[in-house]
């Protein structure tokens, strides 16, 4: 098969959870400690960062591989969803994997698929693993796809866990409240593995302490302690409160020699040594166009706040989610006096434009509809004049189309 032909027998044979929703949510370990066996185990092969979090795990993901290949390392990144490109999700120093090796993956393990019922991010973790043992990586950093405990991701022991945000998503498969979303996450938490909790919560630190005491696990509340004000390479000040996290996992990641002048250079250059995207991204000048694909209640308003920040005469907004999102409270966060284009991402979760736009339109909200994402950014930026800004965010998905 071609690389085009590999990745459509992908998501047509196996249940991916950004496009699908719960149906495809496989909560158990099962299946990837059967798949990772017949691999040969590949995860046991290279030392790793685990992250979890609601908000902020990608982000500080990217931030501690810019800085790990900064003092030298070769350092592998798992992330997801990807925004552009599948590969995205599995990178070496910033290069992402290859279209053959995938290709060559995925017919070589072609009969165990058909034999075992695995999920999409079953075989993409175990994908990722296997290239990080092949190419002989120093270390990894992993994100968790969804929650912690049962993620996929799960199988691994790390030199250290970090646990960045909390807060309400996917409350269907994780819990309906803050305390039993972070217990979830804090699943990640292992044995005698250092944790580190990037902001501390009244609601949640009892529960990362209560764990980390039953596996003896050293915990770490980045709030606790003072760290040297870097710049940063990521626009957008809710930025500062990953860079704190990042920083405690390097404070107690042992046999790994980085200096302040790694840090300092690899918090600055962390997009061009990951090719990050979808952070806070400013893709347009005159108009300015950012795009962010914040899409929970606290990374929206980290995001908003943002935006209240930034020099304009008026702002459009193009804004798109999925129907499994509970939208109910995000909505007052938003600014009235704004210019909506309501659109529907690409994608079988994707909530209809009309009946986004009835929800905004019941709290007095102004805008238009367009039937896709690439029709509402047309109009955006056809009615945006030189000193206004245009924001696309709401989803993965509406970044992803826009990009």
């Amino acid at each position: 098969m071609t690389y085009k032909e590999t990745l459509d027998w992908m998501f047509a044979q196996l249940p991916m959870y950004q496009n699908k929703g719960k149906v495809a949510f496989n909560s158990k370990l099962d299946g990837i400690i059967s798949f990772a066996g017949h691999l040969g185990e590949p995860h046991t092969e290279f030392k790793s960062i685990h992250v979890a979090g609601t908000n902020g795990k990608g982000s500080s993901s990217h931030l501690l591989a810019s800085i790990l290949q900064e003092a030298g390392y070769k350092v592998g990144l798992y992330t997801s969803p990807h925004l552009k490109d599948f590969r995205e999700r599995i990178r070496i120093n910033g290069k992402k994997i290859s279209k053959n090796w995938v290709v060559d993956f995925i017919a070589e393990n072609q009969s165990y698929f058909k034999t075992h019922n695995l999920s999409f991010f079953e075989m993409t973790v175990g994908m990722a693993f296997s290239y990080f043992a092949e190419e002989l990586v120093d270390i990894a950093i992993i994100e968790v796809g969804l929650g912690g405990r049962l993620d996929s991701t799960n199988i691994i022991k790390p030199e250290v866990s970090l646990i960045t945000n909390i807060g309400l998503d996917h409350t269907d498969m994780l819990g309906d409240t803050i305390p039993l979303i972070a217990k979830e996450k804090a699943g990640i938490i292992k044995t005698n593995v250092p944790v580190v909790i990037s902001e501390f919560n009244e609601e949640t630190a009892p529960v990362f302490k209560s764990i980390a005491y039953e596996r003896g696990a050293n915990i770490i509340f980045a709030d606790d302690k003072e760290y040297h004000d870097y710049k940063i390479g990521l626009l957008g000040s809710y930025q500062r409160k990953n860079v704190k996290g990042v920083l405690a996992v390097l404070s107690v990641l042992k046999h790994f020699n980085v200096t302040t002048v790694n840090i300092e250079i690899g918090l600055q250059r962390v997009v061009e040594n990951t090719n990050l995207m979808g952070r806070w991204q400013q893709i347009g000048n005159e108009p300015t166009i950012i795009c962010d694909t914040a899409h929970n209640k606290e990374g929206i308003s980290l995001v908003l706040d943002q935006l209240k920040e930034q020099d304009f005469n008026e702002l459009h907004i193009v804004l798109g989610f999925v129907k499994d999102k509970d939208i109910s409270k995000i909505i007052p966060l938003f600014p009235k006096n704004a210019c909506y284009y309501f659109c529907k991402p690409k994608i079988f979760r994707g909530l209809d434009e009309n009946i986004l736009a009835d929800l905004f339109y019941q709290l007095d909200f102004k805008g238009n509809i367009y039937e896709s994402v690439n029709k509402a950014f047309k109009a955006a930026k056809k009615a945006a004049k030189t000193n206004d800004l245009i924001y696309v965010g709401g989803s993965n998905f509406v970044v992803s189309e826009v990009l």
